[in-house]
């Protein structure tokens, strides 16, 4: 289904143009677009025009449509809809009020007594306490092909500067939007986002991956732990601090004096705690150095209580006597509260380095408004600030319900730390997109107790690494451990690389993330947004879109102690798909059942795809995107979009950003080519030159390659011009000398004849070397009676051979194709001197 995001600008009017309103007495009828309409109801005819906390723009460009009267029947026709309704029928019943649409040729009518059996959901307030599976709230989307809104009792904003909220009329009054677009999903959320406001896209800095824990650290202690990220070579962008940052009084569960709010005393705060932090300016500015963002824990829910710094100050700001002790009650829907709340406490923090707020909130659902949930609000409010300040917004806090997918990122709470729980997480994530809510944030190895085995806090790594955000977290608990290096050798060096590959692949996130604005579709979406009437696309809930490119299938469950491979099935969509850890190619509508060692990903990349990537990186702003990597998977002709901004302003919104398109085309006689055209668009920072590295997986080595018509040599060499070749993953690598970023760049490479007809040779073949070096430690283990064969020990060093002599690799691969049969046989025989080891190794290598 293709999406219309045509040039539509969000005005956020809520009143709307009068050419789309219908008024009957006391009903009213707004078509918004050609399936979406407004109906409302007032017994004094009286009808509301303000913006509600989801419903903030109305002014859209009026749709084609007609009414008619039949007697005292209205219809309104849209191209999608019909809407009847009688005259003077009072209230909307099912009798008086209908509306119908075509869902795959058949008819569906609507009424306000039908139940929306087939709502897909969308997501929840927390995971707190949650242990597998829950159930959700519903969403936007529908297998019905319709959904309904209920506006009525939402709170709403007034007009001023900073907008701010009024509760609901308080009358006999009904709001309801009706959605009715079949199962065209991505046109709802587009839509949804035109009326309730776009998905704000982040600094790009959240894509990196975030330090945090529940736990009293001194500054030096960060420090060290900075340090030991550096020496492990593992790169970091976010350091949260959790709630010791403040004065706590020495806070333990079962020995708690309360403040005058009857909150734990030390639960809010925001007075540094001078013994953890002497000088806490010192210290954000290291941070700054280290290139590091921070953020800090609250939980705003105490107010200010008489021993923070800023008592007297905010006492007296709230007409309080500081000299009564008396504290300041939390009342964050009291504007004038909200401002000095914001300017008196957290302004000073963030002149010191503060870069955002970790909203913790979890005390109350209600405010003194009515409708109104603190969490929601908190959102708002914080959100809202970084704006006015000119910053590009970022929180950290809880769903507050719908219409807070303007104010991202979502923390999704204290999970506990089993497989259940990473089990539900890929399908949490994803339908959280339902709603336009794309930015779950999630404790990586769980909150509660803690401690984690390393192959549970691996998986959960690399399922995050597939995710919008990195967060590693859990609770004050000593045995918890979620440094990665503090794992055993084997899982650390495998939780590093699904590190650099997240790194890696930042341009492609980051674009993807811009196409959430854009469109409204997040980064994480589900299977049925792109096949809707495929019942497996509904069945398969733990995988996962990631981007528009990539599908993701997150292992969430325990090795099969007996081959040391994780058994997952897999639903693969109509098309070609190469598994990206395996290099085996694919092809949809499929069922499969697919086998994964502990470093392997099922991650499944569209034929022909481009995966813009980027060079390896201390944090996301360490240096300039220089080269661009663009990996090209194999499979007919493909073509993308790249964006870029300067990663946190807020400019984007008004045109400071760029797109790099590239293309790439096989032709005939084996030529391949890749063409990267002229950047479009300005920013601030925006490179001027740029060299690019162009990849390609599961490829023979080229005969040939030439750049703007120039030859491009082999080297053996990294990072240099020229070109070439991983054998362990049959790749070719290609790196071009700079270039101005506004001039077209032609990458042409040529395939001999001989080695085009043996293409097949390559299909699954990295997947392989890389099962032969892992057994290899596996049959070393059988020393001193027995070693790994030579002949395995010759298969595990194909790739390196071929990396050396890329001319031989034909010759390699067919080498590898005769002699399996022969390593299974000589694994076999060491059976006698142990078969469980042995055995173990063989089901690894059948498992290819």
């Amino acid at each position: 289904m293709t999406l219309n995001t045509t040039t539509l600008k969000q005005t956020e009017n809520p009143v709307a143009d009068p050419k789309a309103v219908v008024t009957i007495n006391n009903a009213r009828f707004t078509v918004l677009t050609p399936q979406l309409i407004r109906m409302e109801w007032a017994e004094d005819g009286k009808f509301i025009d303000d913006a509600s906390f989801v419903f903030i723009n109305r002014k859209l460009p009026v749709p084609v449509f007609e009414k008619k009267w039949d007697g005292d029947w209205l219809a309104i026709k849209t191209e999608k809809l019909i809407l009847k309704y009688k005259k003077g029928s009072g209230k909307f019943t099912g009798e008086y009020l209908s509306i119908e649409l075509e869902l795959n040729g058949k008819l569906v009518l609507w009424h306000p007594d039908v139940s929306d059996t087939g709502n897909l959901r969308g997501t929840i307030r927390t995971l707190d306490e949650v242990k597998g599976e829950t159930p959700l709230d519903s969403g936007l989307l529908s297998r019905d092909g319709w959904t309904l809104i209920d506006d009525t009792k939402r709170p709403l904003f007034d007009n001023g500067n900073w907008q701010w909220v009024t509760p609901a009329p308080e009358k006999d009054y009904l709001d309801l939007y009706f959605f009715g677009y079949g199962h065209d999903y991505k046109q709802t959320l587009f839509d949804f986002t035109r009326v309730a406001g776009k998905i704000p896209l982040p600094p790009r800095f959240i894509f990196g991956v975030w330090w945090s824990l529940y736990w009293a650290y001194t500054d030096q202690e960060f420090k060290q732990l900075v340090h030991e990220f550096e020496i492990h070579d593992v790169p970091l962008d976010v350091l949260v601090i959790d709630m010791d940052w403040h004065e706590t009084f020495n806070l333990r569960w079962g020995k708690t004096k309360r403040d005058q709010a009857g909150q734990p005393l030390g639960w809010s705060g925001y007075s540094w705690d001078k013994t953890l932090f002497p000088e806490p300016e010192e210290f954000l500015s290291w941070c700054q150095k280290k290139g590091l963002k921070t953020t800090l824990n609250l939980h705003p829910a105490s107010g200010v209580q008489p021993h923070e710094e800023k008592y007297p100050e905010m006492a007296r700001a709230m007409g309080i006597d500081p000299a009564t002790k008396k504290y300041v009650p939390f009342d964050i829907v009291d504007k004038k509260f909200a401002e000095n709340y914001l300017e008196i406490l957290h302004r000073p923090l963030e002149k010191m380095g503060i870069d955002f707020w970790w909203l913790d909130w979890q005390q109350k659902n209600t405010t003194k408004i009515q409708g109104v949930n603190p969490t929601w609000w908190l959102n708002y409010v914080h959100f809202t600030d970084m704006e006015q300040q000119g910053k590009r917004p970022l929180i950290f806090h809880r769903w507050g319900g719908l219409g807070n997918h303007r104010y991202q990122i979502g923390f999704s709470g204290d999970t506990i730390s089993v497989w259940e729980s990473l089990a539900f997480q890929p399908n949490f994530t994803a339908t959280a997109s339902n709603v336009c809510y794309g930015y779950w944030s999630h404790d990586i190895g769980g909150h509660r107790p803690g401690e984690v085995s390393p192959e549970l806090y691996t998986r959960w790594i690399q399922f995050a690494i597939f995710s919008p955000v990195v967060r590693t977290h859990t609770m004050r608990n000593p045995k918890a451990e979620r440094r990665i290096w503090a794992y055993p050798v084997d899982y650390f060096l495998v939780m590093r690389d699904a590190f650099l590959l997240r790194y890696a692949l930042i341009p492609y996130i980051y674009t993807a993330a811009r196409q959430a604005y854009d469109t409204g579709i997040s980064l994480c979406r589900p299977l049925y947004y792109d096949f809707p009437e495929n019942g497996q696309a509904y069945q398969f809930k733990d995988q996962y879109m990631f981007g528009n490119d990539m599908l993701a299938a997150p292992i969430t469950a325990a090795i099969d102690s007996n081959d040391m491979l994780a058994k997952k099935l897999i639903w693969l969509p109509q098309g070609e798909w190469i598994e990206w850890f395996t290099g085996t190619i694919l092809k949809g509508p499929a069922q499969i059942e697919r086998s994964f060692a502990i470093d392997e990903i099922p991650v499944y990349v569209k034929a022909g795809a481009i995966i813009p990537m980027q060079p390896k990186m201390r944090h996301t702003g360490a240096k300039p995107v220089d080269p661009l990597i663009l990996t090209i998977f194999p499979g007919g002709n493909g073509a993308t979009r790249i964006y870029e901004d300067n990663g946190n302003s807020p400019d984007y919104k008004s045109g400071e950003y760029a797109w790099t398109s590239v293309e790439h085309s096989s032709l005939g006689d084996g030529t391949k080519k890749v063409t990267i055209f002229p950047i479009k668009g300005n920013y601030s920072e925006m490179l001027k030159q740029r060299s690019y590295e162009i990849r390609l997986p599961l490829m023979f080595p080229p005969d040939s390659v030439t750049c703007n018509g120039q030859k491009i040599s082999f080297t053996r060499e990294e990072n240099k011009v020229g070109w070439l070749y991983d054998g362990d993953k049959l790749m070719t690598i290609i790196t071009t000398p700079k270039f101005n970023t506004n001039q077209t760049v032609e990458v042409t490479l040529k395939i001999t004849e001989s080695l085009q007809k043996n293409s097949g040779l390559l299909q699954g073949a990295p997947g392989k070397i890389a099962r032969f070096k892992r057994v290899m430690p596996l049959l070393n283990s059988l020393w001193e009676t027995e070693w790994s064969p030579d002949i395995l020990i010759e298969a595990a060093q194909t790739g390196n051979r071929i990396g050396l002599h890329p001319e031989n690799a034909l010759q390699e691969l067919e080498k590898l194709e005769r002699d399996f049969p022969k390593i299974l046989r000589q694994i076999t025989a060491l059976r006698k001197v142990n078969r469980k080891i042995v055995d173990k190794a063989l089901a690894h290598l059948k498992g290819i």
